[in-house]
């Protein structure tokens, strides 16, 4: 069997395969709360047969969405859509994951499509938005933000534990933390975001604490059997990229210690100024070594699309799950084109039944010969 369709087993999870669907923002709710798009896409996603589908990045207050449509997890309401998709993502044959975040000095902004910039503060549809110190991040993003006072992050803080609460509640089994990108908890870790002189600044590990306080509050309202992880970006690619890298390992092992199961690896994009080396599984390397020095599981999402890389990445031991994003919007059937190319056995296994029928009984397009 190829490593990339191998069970993958953490706490009492397994998933069929390591194939996993990132979290991948459809900007498609009405006040946090999901839409039909989102019972249809997540549906979709899940019959193609991937071992782990995490619903894309919720926001955990108000001010915490990247845009105004963006998924919310702060009301009873918007728990009851995440659980019909929860229950729909797991009947279809995946584990159903969920990633909560706070987007910071980079929210109250316009859809990617509609101009990917901040609302103006005139705008109605906007908010003020909050980070570590009153920096604006650049370009088109250039709204200031308030620095957050202690009160603020004990509220941010236990807004995570509540929409955690919720997640748990709505059934799913996997919960992913938004550490990366340059949101709310990446911003506290990046020297380019965080000019604080109390607990919350300075050196690496102040500028770690919000991220440990954050995890350690959110495992102790998780249950202990399913998996707690988190998406942080480890490299700035900012001409400093050894420093930070180390000091994101050693951030990354004090939270292991404190019950983080697998670390999604990322970049921490909290700079207009970085220079991204954009290659195929580029990030796979970068992400084995965060494995190594922290003693973690570890998944990544760049440039992981080609099977045949994939799972040369898995059986190098560089990656635990392959988190295949773009690749499963082009196809949700991906998993199943995925193990035909890596010739994997009864292939048609990974589509529901209704699908799998057809392909088998007729004959393909181009070999004139059945599926299996």
């Amino acid at each position: 069997m190829a490593a990339l369709f191998s069970p993958f087993s953490i706490k009492d999870i397994t998933l069929r395969n390591r194939i996993a669907v990132p979290p991948m923002c459809q900007y498609s709710a009405i006040e946090g709360v999901t839409t039909e798009w989102h019972d249809v896409h997540y549906a979709s996603l899940a019959r193609g047969g991937a071992g782990l589908v995490i619903v894309e990045a919720t926001a955990v207050s108000p001010e915490g969405r990247i845009t105004p449509a963006c998924t919310g997890l702060w009301n009873d309401t918007q728990a009851q859509g995440m659980a019909r998709i929860a229950a729909s993502i797991k009947r279809a044959g995946a584990v159903p994951g969920i990633q909560i975040g706070h987007a910071g000095w980079k929210g109250s902004a316009n859809r990617p499509w509609d101009g990917d910039d901040h609302i103006p503060n005139s705008d109605a549809r906007g908010w003020q938005t909050l980070s570590p110190s009153a920096i604006a991040f650049g370009g088109k993003l250039d709204k200031v933000p308030t620095e957050m006072t202690l009160d603020d992050i004990a509220r941010v803080k236990a807004d995570f534990v509540a929409a955690a609460v919720r997640a748990r509640d709505a059934g799913f089994e996997w919960l992913e933390l938004h550490f990366a990108h340059g949101y709310l908890a990446q911003s506290f870790f990046s020297v380019h975001a965080n000019q604080r002189t109390d607990q919350y600044g300075g050196d690496a590990q102040g500028r770690g604490r919000f991220l440990i306080e954050t995890l350690h509050a959110v495992r102790a309202v998780w249950p202990e059997r399913l998996p707690l992880t988190a998406r942080f970006g480890v490299i700035e690619f900012d001409g400093r990229d050894e420093e930070t890298l180390a000091e994101a390992i050693d951030l990354v092992s004090r939270m292991k210690q404190d019950g983080l199961d697998l670390l999604n690896v990322s970049m921490g994009f909290s700079t207009i100024q970085a220079s991204v080396p954009w290659s195929s599984g580029f990030m796979a390397p970068i992400a084995a070594r965060v494995r190594e020095g922290a003693g973690i599981a570890v998944a990544t999402a760049w440039g992981m699309d080609e099977p045949a890389e994939a799972n040369r990445a898995i059986e190098a031991s560089q990656l635990d799950l392959a988190m295949m994003g773009r690749a499963h919007l082009a196809d949700p059937h991906y998993p199943f084109r995925a193990a035909r190319e890596l010739q994997v056995a009864k292939s048609s296994t990974l589509l529901p039944e209704q699908y799998a029928y057809w392909l088998a009984r007729y004959p393909g397009p181009q070999n004139g010969e059945p599926v299996e």
